[in-house]
């Protein structure tokens, strides 16, 4: 039964003056005491103190306009050189954005409250208060489509292969503008980080290979391929004495790809497992409306997502990503030192091999159980 004493075990809100001489973690840690700032902080805690353990395996999911608003150069490429993140499931738009900025395109702040007509007829397209030329579309499609028609292309290939091919690409552009850690793909290309689009179709990148199938190419995005090989690797992260934990940031398909992996292994594949370890999301969606982007981690459990025995270790922070995502950043930057990479990109056919073997010995053992059970109902 719980005591008014263990109600009470929590630290006094005593904090410090502000003084305007804090660094960021400092100021986390003495004045965001309570509601979404408490939040917050927890979560940072969570991502430096356990998250970023060595035998963690992180991976995130990213959804909103997060690279053209500047937050891959910003946020993710310092996580990512850190060791920080170890695999991607992200909208495809933050892909295309991303590489942009490794093309050496611009991108300007603007305002929300321009004139859209006005915007349309001088060709500046509009992302909230986030203004690019319209020619920075064009150009971009136009070396998508260049680059995905080289011959290491023509094939069927997850996500991940493709975005690694794309990446290499973009860092060779940007060694010849002179110019170096601009892109999210280029980043985790030398990183080894593989990046998944839980919907490839649903972006311009998706768009322009559709119009290349249109002329014969013979690229496609192979779903199944993501599917196994996500789960591939949370089992292997779980099978290796680690443990598995989530950075969600904002929702939608890419959160659903992310947490997914522990149903397929075990409702699907049939292999025992609990789900993932930690699962700390950054979002402004509500539970209650019914969608994926607010649902909750104790939801989760109910889904085989996450343990059950690890829901201490989840936190869900109800604020603008383009906010709280820095700070968060900037706390883990600070209190953890850097991981040895995990280059999981390198080890994906190995962590295949696992996955498969696992999968037919689960599989042989139900269906010698249902033969037993059969032969046992025989008269």
């Amino acid at each position: 039964m719980t005591t008014r004493k263990d109600l009470l075990r929590g630290a006094r809100i005593e904090p410090k003056p502000v003084t305007g001489r804090e660094t960021v973690a400092e100021l986390v840690d003495n004045a965001f005491l309570a509601y979404n700032a408490g939040r917050l902080a927890e979560g940072c805690r969570l991502y430096s103190e356990r998250m970023l353990a060595d035998d963690v395996t992180v991976g995130m999911s990213l959804t909103g306009a997060m690279t053209p608003a500047g937050l891959g150069m910003s946020t993710i490429i310092p996580l990512l050189e850190a060791g920080f993140i170890d695999w991607i499931v992200s909208t495809g738009a933050n892909m295309y954005h991303d590489a942009h900025f490794g093309l050496g395109l611009a991108m300007h702040r603007g305002t929300p409250f321009a004139n859209d007509v006005e915007l349309r007829e001088e060709g500046v397209v509009r992302i909230y208060d986030i203004f690019f030329d319209f020619e920075v579309l064009l150009s971009t499609d136009a070396y998508i489509r260049q680059v995905s028609a080289g011959p290491e292309f023509q094939r069927p290939m997850s996500t991940a292969e493709y975005h690694y091919l794309l990446g290499g690409y973009i860092l060779g552009r940007e060694q010849a503008l002179g110019i170096s850690r601009k892109s999210v793909l280029g980043v985790a290309h030398r990183c080894g980080v593989p990046v998944y689009t839980s919907s490839p179709g649903d972006s311009s990148i998706g768009m322009n290979v559709a119009e290349q199938a249109l002329t014969g190419s013979r690229l496609r995005f192979d779903p199944s391929a993501d599917v196994n090989e996500t789960s591939a690797i949370v089992f292997d992260a779980k099978t290796h004495g680690g443990k598995s934990g989530v950075l969600i940031i904002g929702g939608g398909s890419p959160k659903n790809f992310v947490l997914q992996t522990e149903p397929q292994i075990q409702e699907v594949l049939g292999i025992s497992e609990k789900g993932h370890d930690y699962y700390l999301q950054l979002t402004d969606a509500r539970p209650d409306t019914g969608g994926l982007s607010g649902a909750t981690p104790a939801e989760a459990v109910s889904w085989g997502k996450v343990d059950p025995d690890q829901l201490p270790g989840t936190v869900v922070c109800y604020l603008d990503n383009t906010v709280g995502f820095p700070i968060l950043a900037a706390y883990a930057l600070a209190r953890r030192k850097k991981r040895p990479l995990k280059r999981l990109y390198d080890k994906r056919e190995e962590m295949m091999r696992q996955l498969t073997e696992a999968y037919r010995e689960a599989k042989a053992d139900r269906d010698a159980r249902a033969e037993a059970t059969t032969v046992g109902r025989r008269p």
